[in-house]
């Protein structure tokens, strides 16, 4: 970190924890593991006013914000704009970019089936959307499990094949990761990287919020140094800090386009106009998304039609 900044009002806003973790969001857990092993105090706040949100996690000081959707990410901004930077000495050795390449690109992709399509949905429906009402949850649960299918280039004549190749790339990420790290404490030897965020963010996704099931889930549990790994970076750097209360459900903070409050601490009838104006922008958004998707699925009918037949046939 640069000069002698003050970190006490630094600020990291997830969604909310679940299944154990601190927040159960796979994009956010990263970015919270990340200023873990960096060892930076930091608050941490939960939003789940906006559950498609592609701005969360992110990271705020002042008037500083990081986005989740700008500049590759909120731990490529903090380490880009000098507020902590894990990989300052590593970027230029050969690994680095091919362990990268393997954990946020193929572990990514499998882990990005697992939630959508190949446990169906199950944790994800938890995760992002237990606190809408139920129609509006499964309109955009339905939603985001389309788009995901689109993402991975799904289709009902290439499902399986694509299904397989995801797999097999895992267990080729899976394996090679073993064989790099041995019983090393980090991915690089003696100190912590943003690898090491990311590769423990998916480890501790995939075992403890995964289904028993899960064929993801099944093929990480089959090397035994990775999971040793994660055990002992969670022991060390997450479990002293989880033992603590939780802190309560924020919504956005003042600085995040103009959509926050601050957090709801005080009875219902001693909430001023700005969080009552909130609360109306809240329900307008989910009502908005509502038909939104209705009609998206409306004009959308013929290819909707066609994976409701697909699910049938399996």
């Amino acid at each position: 970190m640069e000069g002698d900044q003050d970190t006490s009002d630094f600020t990291l806003v997830t969604r909310k924890p679940c299944f154990g973790l601190p927040t159960a969001c796979p994009n956010c857990l990263p970015a919270y593991i990340y200023l873990k092993l960096a060892q930076l105090p930091f608050q941490l706040a939960f939003n789940s006013t906006f559950p498609d949100s592609e701005e969360l996690p992110y990271f705020e000081s002042g008037t500083y914000v990081a986005y989740n959707n700008e500049d590759g990410g909120v731990i490529e901004k903090l380490k880009k704009d000098g507020i902590v930077n894990l990989d300052s000495q590593l970027q230029s050795l050969p690994d680095y970019l091919s362990l990268k390449a393997l954990i946020v690109s193929w572990l990514d992709e499998a882990l990005t089936y697992e939630i959508w399509v190949g446990t169906e949905g199950v944790c994800a429906s938890k995760i992002y959307y237990s606190d809408l009402p139920w129609v509006i949850g499964k309109v955009l649960f339905y939603k985001q499990t389309y788009l995901t299918k689109n993402r991975l280039g799904l289709t009902k004549e290439n499902a399986e094949q694509r299904e397989k190749l995801i797999y097999k790339r895992a267990s080729e990420a899976y394996e090679a990761l073993s064989t790099r790290l041995g019983e090393q404490k980090f991915l690089f030897e003696d100190r912590p990287s943003s690898l090491d965020a990311f590769f423990l963010s998916h480890m501790l996704f995939t075992i403890q919020v995964l289904p028993e099931t899960s064929v993801l889930r099944r093929k990480l549990l089959e090397h035994s140094n990775l999971v040793r790994y994660a055990e002992r970076l969670k022991s060390e750097f997450l479990e002293e800090s989880s033992s603590s209360p939780s802190p309560p459900l924020h919504s956005f903070p003042s600085s995040f386009s103009g959509k926050g409050s601050k957090p709801k601490n005080k009875p219902k009838a001693e909430k001023s106009e700005e969080e009552k104006k909130i609360k109306k922008r809240a329900r307008f958004f989910l009502a908005a998304q509502f038909l939104a998707v209705v009609i998206y699925v409306s004009v959308m009918g013929g290819g909707s039609s066609d994976e409701v037949e697909y699910e049938d046939d399996d």
